[in-house]
């Protein structure tokens, strides 16, 4: 799925699990350093100034102590089924100001919660008080199996053809924000997916865990079928060391581009983009766009499948195994679907969110850039005098499509 600077390119709330620092955790530790004595023995005190929880440490040495926790996470995360777990200080730093010309330049489309809430990115402080450091994670999606290419197939972003990532990585999160609190006590934090205003790739490479790749995605050894996810916390963790860049010469994401949304090396243009055009976009898709949209309903992986990086991605996550034939459905199938059907079907997956009209808007336009068939012909006559105007444009569309290929044939 292309994406934009700050790799995800939908915001949908800020929520988030949150959990009250308690001033004084003396006894939490040295019960915790009884049981395991690798844990922290030092005693961590909280101090609350503007809101937010700084710490300190004492009784020996801080540097010792912060590199066992930190190790502890790595395994409690790596228990818990992240792929990677890393840190990095909450300073996104040169970043902001890529950010901010990307905004500048109008490229973030519709997107207008990406210039809303740009502060919030920019400071991590304002959106959580008290941070000092990033615990940024990541978790492998790649599907156990291709989804179809035909032209009569749907084709649908691989993030989204399971469960909700959301809510999986965030209980995944929280699980490990409690195992820390089991190893030090009460602590300052919020956990993050994709869920907040959150530089989610920047924080993700300082952390170590890969490099920001030219399709703007973070790119590691192991490929970029991965979700991230983030902790805030108040603990002054050591940052991890960036990973070096190893795209060098390849331009093979913004070749396969369709809609040559990649405008050059690191930079989306959101309003081109198939991802944008198909979730984020509430109205018409521009004519010129649909043909070069193909059978693509919901997202596009197109820079990513094409990436050499990922011919080394491992298997994702059970969690994520593709449900109700999302990986191989018949565009007229899921065409067919009633609003009803959506909803249930689509219960805890993330395509839900665009609703039944859009679902049918994408259809409409897969299906005219699809065979000439009588079968396709029908399927889009059911939904001629649909109730929603957006539906009934993009039909018609289709239709003169489907007539146009007939017409040549």
């Amino acid at each position: 799925m292309t994406q934009c600077p700050n790799q995800r390119p939908r915001q949908r709330r800020l929520a988030g699990p949150e959990v009250t620092f308690e001033e004084n955790v003396q006894t939490r530790l040295q019960r915790a350093g009884q049981h395991c004595p690798q844990r922290l023995r030092g005693r961590l005190v909280g101090q609350v100034e503007n809101g937010g929880n700084i710490r300190a440490m004492h009784d020996g040495d801080s540097t010792k102590q912060i590199a066992a926790l930190q190790e502890n996470i790595r395994t409690h995360g790596l228990r818990l089924g992240f792929s990677a777990v890393g840190f990095a200080r909450a300073e996104p730093g040169a970043a902001v100001d890529r950010l901010r010309a990307w905004l500048a330049a109008g490229r973030h489309g519709e997107m207008d919660y990406m210039a809303r809430h740009f502060d919030l990115r920019a400071e991590p402080q304002r959106l959580h008080p008290g941070t000092l450091s990033v615990i940024s994670t990541a978790i492998d999606y790649l599907p156990h199996r291709e989804a179809g290419q035909a032209g009569d197939r749907a084709a649908i972003s691989r993030y989204a053809q399971g469960r909700d990532y959301h809510k999986v990585v965030r209980q995944r999160l929280q699980k490990l924000a409690d195992a820390i609190a089991g190893e030090i006590g009460p602590f300052g934090y919020r956990v993050f997916s994709d869920s907040a205003p959150v530089m989610e790739v920047e924080f993700a490479r300082q952390a170590g865990l890969g490099w920001r790749g030219k399709h703007t995605l973070l790119l590691s050894r192991e490929g970029s079928w991965r979700f991230l996810g983030e902790i805030y916390c108040d603990l002054p963790l050591t940052p991890d060391v960036p990973a070096d860049e190893h795209c060098g010469r390849c331009t093979a994401c913004l070749d396969a581009c369709p809609t040559a949304a990649i405008v050059a090396p690191y930079e989306v243009d959101a309003r081109r983009c198939i991802s944008y055009l198909t979730i984020e976009l509430a109205g018409a898709i521009p004519e010129a766009l649909r043909p070069l949209i193909g059978n693509r309903i919901y997202g596009c992986d197109d820079c990513q499948t094409c990436c050499p990086w990922n011919r080394f991605a491992r298997l994702g996550d059970p969690d994520f195994a593709a449900r109700h034939g999302l990986d191989s459905a018949s565009l007229i199938e899921l065409f067919n679907w009633t609003e009803t059907a959506f909803d249930t079907r689509l219960a805890g997956n993330p395509i839900r969110r665009i609703g039944h009209e859009r679902w049918l808007r994408n259809i409409a336009v897969a299906l005219g850039n699809g065979p000439a068939t009588v079968d396709a012909e029908n399927a889009l006559k059911t939904r001629a005098d649909h109730p929603s105007a957006l539906v009934r444009e993009h039909v018609g569309w289709a239709l003169q499509r489907l007539a146009e290929k007939r017409g040549k044939a």
